[in-house]
């Protein structure tokens, strides 16, 4: 057995949402072939590319892992409020960077992603983990629908905001600035909330000497691990791949193994209009100020916050679990 998997427990339930690009994809190997995980569904969103090819991505994805036979449905094919607006200049046309998996032989589930997610959530007989790595659409459309039922979850987890620089504006990160208004329903939801944002998002990297190998697995779910990140590690434009970050799976170790990453709680608020419109305003003053004194600020959730985490368990926990040999049967 790997080292990492020595401790497993009672594994965790989870349901992934996704806008599955590369990272998405990374962390999808890695929920399906996790023994800490017990990986109970997955819904697609517009995000990175439309919801369609999410849907695909997905699909192709976990067959890959060894995992096909997980539910898989389609869900908001454009945020709230905004229009949809794709990442493509960072995943490519088709969310994978150009590449090319086989076609899963399993058909998408019959109900729609905010159903799916009500029907698991009912029939799981412990918490689940609702595991949000794409803009927080179908999260919150199931909040509003379903609010009985979502206060049976466990956790939200969600991969976005940032409490310094963004990557889609100077202020904002994709996932937060793609919907806004989906991301407030979720922090004032009143469920226990994590955020894993940019902070951490940008430090959970692997070497070239370590994913490099994988490319040339037998196995198709770490060939295909080895594959995106050695396209990602060639996106700088140099001939020679370089350290890169393994993305939206840091946020699923986070899940299989908290003590990958430091959990601190914070007001966390998100800003809707404006230049900043998406940015996440983590308060982290030791107290309050002027604005708190003058009964100005009004009420803030407090939700806990990712800014640091154990880098080599991060990559140790990534990298053993997609290693060959740890996939289900599809």
């Amino acid at each position: 057995m790997n080292p990492a998997h020595e401790n497993a427990a009672v594994p965790t339930a989870v349901i992934a949402d996704v806008d599955t690009g590369l990272d998405d994809a990374l962390a999808l190997v890695f929920l399906a072939r996790d023994p800490r995980i017990d990986l109970l569904a997955v819904t697609c969103v517009a995000g990175n590319t439309g919801v369609d090819q999410v849907l695909r991505n997905t699909m192709d994805v976990l067959h890959a892992a060894g995992a096909g036979n997980i539910p898989v449905a389609r869900g908001a094919e454009r945020p709230l409020i905004n229009e949809p607006r794709n990442a493509h200049a960072f995943h490519g046309a088709n969310g994978l960077g150009g590449l090319g998996l086989p076609r899963s032989p399993h058909s998408p589930a019959a109900v729609a992603a905010v159903e799916l997610l009500h029907r698991t959530v009912e029939d799981s007989p412990v918490p689940v983990t609702l595991l949000a790595l794409g803009p927080l659409t179908n999260v919150a459309l199931f909040l509003r629908a379903y609010p009985a039922t979502a206060r049976k979850l466990g956790r939200i987890v969600f991969m976005g905001g940032s409490a310094g620089i963004g990557n889609a504006t100077s202020h904002a990160e994709f996932n937060a600035w793609h919907d806004p208004e989906a991301l407030a329903i979720v922090i004032h939801s009143g469920i226990p909330t994590v955020m894993y944002g940019l902070d951490v998002f940008m430090q959970a990297t692997v070497e070239p000497a370590q994913y490099l190998p994988l490319a040339g697995s037998d196995d198709e779910g770490a060939r295909l691990v080895g594959d995106i990140l050695t396209v990602s590690g060639l996106r700088s434009g140099g001939t020679e791949p370089v350290p890169v970050t393994i993305g939206d799976a840091g946020a699923a170790c986070l899940v299989a193994v908290p003590q990958t990453v430091q959990l601190l709680r914070y007001p966390v608020r998100v800003e809707l209009s404006g230049h900043s419109r998406g940015q996440t305003l983590v308060d982290r003053r030791l107290q309050p100020g002027e604005s708190e004194h003058h009964g100005d600020a009004g009420p803030v959730p407090v939700i806990e916050v990712a800014l640091d985490l154990e880098h080599r368990l991060m990559t140790e926990t990534f990298l053993a679990t997609v290693l060959p040999g740890t996939g289900r049967s599809s």
